[in-house]
């Protein structure tokens, strides 16, 4: 009986453990409202503007920082940082939501480093509490009897750990011979063609294994699920390895491949490794659905296998929580040899957070949350039905709980299904395109939904819909997963309206050959792309390039900044071809004739406006040389005409004063349209320019509207794709000119007249350095206003 010493001394520490524990408790919770996305303090989102990056890394301070001020330097990292560099958003970025199971199991972390420093008695019994159990619940969960469990952090580690059970089981020297008796009898490790990439590598390289150990089983090609194991297949070559001496040790299946969610005749399969002695191991996300009241038999076979692995951390939106391998042996010696159990009580606090939350969900909710994740996938299943050219590809109509589904071109009448074996290379090859572009859409649009792309063999580029894998992380609702549909709604019509218009792009391209040529990119997802060749003659290789990345650069601007739907872009990041104009996708309203006319009107108008750019830099610079010949034949004949005495300048002055002369030379003028100098009579006795061709003569690009029609818009589109409407038509060019010269006519600096005055003469001489220099007179008729002349005079 004990003393009341004792009673008193117990309840002191009870109230010393109660008190810490709450203490945890509150310490969580005040860190989850400083971690959470926005929910700091408004004086604290000041305070954590002094945290940057240049002070990361940096040194220790030597007097320490309080636990607040350290949790928001880490919430500057995670949120604010993160978004700087990345450049992204942080409203379109947000933290998983953790909801309340998830702060059970991240208390649970806590709880675990405060109960390891327990004394020893008192934590082997809280540890073999726990893990008993845990262990318990899951096996009645999960329907695997008398079963035990592993928990670890990555989820191959428990393969990892009965496949080395496996050999301490099949060889019995292994303990002290090690790996030399492996020399007599090499394992053999089986494992589908649908097992995830990577894992039976890795088992071997943690086994030390060499890569002959494993053998790959083909999938079913003719009777059956093309992602599943061929049976018969699999019979033949373990007989093969018995008659070759080899040992066949264990057998990888899937309850639920990783990319279509389909599940291997786990039955079949384990009469098979029963026969031959080997250990059969499954691991998928359909081991969900063992939770459920109703099972399918397919995957109701796993709860014979000798071990299945579990990730209840994702089904069940539990942060941080273990996966964990259920296993049956009955030697618990060779568990501990293969690292199954283990005699350190601290390792047995991993089930500390899944045990929580198991308690906190109870059997109920566990249950609820996997039915509600099967039920979204029939949900989507039973929508993508009625829209068209979606096709659906699952294992079981009643109970898949992955569902894929892609474009296609042929209705979906036929049912489930996708082979695209009748597809061409480059056929499958762009719907393939489409297929990643969709579903990268319906990510971007409906995030909360969890769907992705997956690559098949058989079908292609497939979008993928996991509910058991994303629901309870991301919170999906029946609501997301109709938004999901309604998006399809929206995208499959401009998707199919894109892919029947890509052969007339093409054709029309052609037809404005060699102007624009058209450029085969398999891999962009939209109606093609297109470059507009420069029709330059006579050009080096590197300057042709040079001018044709130009005219396309400045035709791309151009068409961005056109009244219209369709998005005009460089393409993708790794092109094959450089210097093209990717077209995106497109309405069935679309006119692809005027499309492709205007891209190549634009281009022609954008390479003729350069030229008209550098055939007025020829035309100015021999207009200069021309004008500085007929001033210098001015100069002497003037001088001729007057005498040496009126070029003094004293004498000159005396006797123009007593004895005028009118001078009988000309002015000259520079007409930049015509590129010749002519008299200035008709301009001083009329004050007008005559006898010239207007560049406003010139017609160019053409311009038509037609009322509420947006450009490249068949006539008699629908009301809903119209709205303002422009299309390229007629427009002076003029305009174009005037943006590089100024003035339309006349170029600044060359009209040439005689002086009335010799201080009219001194302001009218051109200006030192400007003769024989082009470049000068660009830079001047850029200053120079719009219809100003200058007279060239010479002395």
């Amino acid at each position: 009986m004990k003393t009341l010493r004792h009673l008193r001394s117990e309840a002191s520490s009870l109230i010393m453990v109660d008190a810490a524990l709450a203490q945890v408790g509150k310490n969580l919770s005040e860190a989850m409202r400083i971690l959470g996305d926005g929910q700091m303090e408004p004086d604290a989102g000041t305070e954590s503007r002094r945290f940057s990056r240049t002070s990361i890394p940096g040194p220790l301070q030597g007097d320490g920082q309080d636990v607040t001020t350290i949790l928001h330097l880490v919430h500057h990292l995670i949120h604010d940082e993160e978004d700087e560099e990345d450049g992204r958003d942080k409203a379109s970025q947000p933290i998983q939501n953790v909801a309340e199971q998830g702060h059970m199991a991240l208390l649970g972390h806590s709880l675990a480093a405060y109960i390891s420093v327990l004394d020893r008695e008192r934590l082997r019994k809280l540890t073999t509490r726990i893990l008993s159990d845990t262990t318990l619940w899951l096996c009645r969960i999960f329907r695997y009897d008398n079963g035990s469990a592993y928990f670890h952090e990555d989820d191959r580690d428990g393969l990892v750990k009965v496949c080395r059970l496996a050999i301490n089981a099949r060889y019995e020297e292994y303990t002290t011979e090690g790996y030399a008796v492996l020399s007599s009898r090499q394992p053999v490790i089986y494992q589908s063609a649908s097992c995830r990439p990577g894992l039976g590598q890795h088992l071997c390289n943690q086994l030390g294994l060499p890569l002959s150990s494993l053998c790959t089983v083909p999938c079913n090609t003719i009777f059956g699920s093309q992602h599943q194991m061929d049976v018969a297949l699999l019979d033949k070559l373990i007989k093969e390895d018995t008659d070759a001496g080899k040992l066949p040790l264990l057998l990888i299946a899937n309850a639920g491949t990783p990319e279509a969610g389909h599940t291997d005749k786990l039955s079949r399969l384990k009469e098979l490794c029963d026969q031959h002695g080997i250990w059969l191991h499954v691991e998928g996300v359909n081991l969900a659905t063992l939770a459920l009241a109703q099972v399918t038999s397919a995957v109701m076979g796993a709860t014979r296998s000798d071990s299945m692995t579990l990730t209840p951390g994702r089904w069940l939106g539990l942060p941080a929580v273990t996966a964990v391998t259920l296993y049956r042996h009955e030697d618990p010696a060779l568990s501990l040899a293969a690292g199954l159990t283990s005699s350190q009580p601290v390792e047995k606090l991993r089930a500390l957070p899944l045990w929580l939350s198991l308690q906190y969900l109870g059997h109920n909710g566990i249950v609820q949350k996997i039915r509600h994740a099967a039920a979204l996938s029939q949900h989507l299943l039973l929508k993508l039905k009625s829209v068209t050219c979606i096709r659906t590809s699952v294992e079981d109509e009643q109970n898949s709980p992955v569902v894929l589904f892609k474009f296609s071109q042929e209705s979906n009448d036929g049912g489930s299904g996708g082979s695209v074996d009748g597809l061409c290379a480059g056929e499958k090859e762009v719907l393939d395109t489409f297929n990643r572009w969709m579903g990268e859409q319906l990510a971007q649009l409906v995030p909360s939904s969890g769907v992705d792309v997956v690559e098949l063999e058989d079908e292609g580029t497939c979008v993928r819909f996991s509910p058991l894998l994303t629901a309870a992380v991301l919170g999906t609702q029946q609501e997301d997963v109709d938004e999901v549909v309604q998006k399809l709604l929206e995208l499959v019509p401009m998707m199919s309206a894109t892919m029947n218009l890509r052969q007339d792009f093409r054709e029309e391209t052609h037809r404005h050959a060699p102007s624009l040529t058209y450029i085969e990119e398999l891999s962009w997802p939209g109606l093609g792309a297109v470059r507009y060749e420069s029709q330059a003659e006579g050009a080096d290789e590197s300057r042709r390039k040079q001018e044709q990345k130009k005219i396309n650069d400045a035709l791309l601007t151009k068409l961005q900044e056109l009244d219209t739907d369709i998005v005009f872009s460089t393409g993708p990041e790794f092109a094959t071809e450089e210097n093209c104009i990717f077209v995106g996708m497109v309405t069935d309203d679309v006119d692809v004739s005027e499309l492709v006319h205007t891209i190549s009107t634009l281009g022609r108008d954008i390479e003729e406006s350069g030229r008209i750019l550098e055939n007025m830099t020829e035309r100015v610079r021999k207009g200069i040389l021309e004008a500085e010949l007929q001033l210098q034949k001015a100069n002497e004949e003037k001088l001729l005409e007057e005498g040496m005495l009126r070029q003094l300048p004293v004498v000159g002055s005396v006797l123009n004063w007593f004895s005028p002369v009118e001078s009988s030379i000309k002015g000259r003028t520079f007409n930049l349209a015509a590129g010749s100098l002519d008299s200035t009579d008709v301009t001083y006795s009329t004050k007008v320019q005559a006898g010239r061709t207007s560049l406003q003569d010139i017609p160019t690009l053409s311009a038509k509207r037609l009322s509420g029609q947006r450009l490249f818009r068949r006539p008699g589109a629908g009301s809903d794709s119209m709205s303002e409407t422009s299309s390229i038509g007629p427009a002076d060019e003029s305009s174009r000119v005037e943006s590089f010269t100024g003035s339309p006519n006349i170029h600044p600096f060359m009209s040439m007249s005689p002086p009335e005055t010799a201080e009219h003469a001194e302001a009218c001489i051109i200006p030192p350095g400007l003769h024989g220099n082009p470049e000068q007179v660009e830079a001047e008729e850029e200053r120079q206003p719009e219809g100003q002349e200058v007279d060239l005079i010479g002395r």
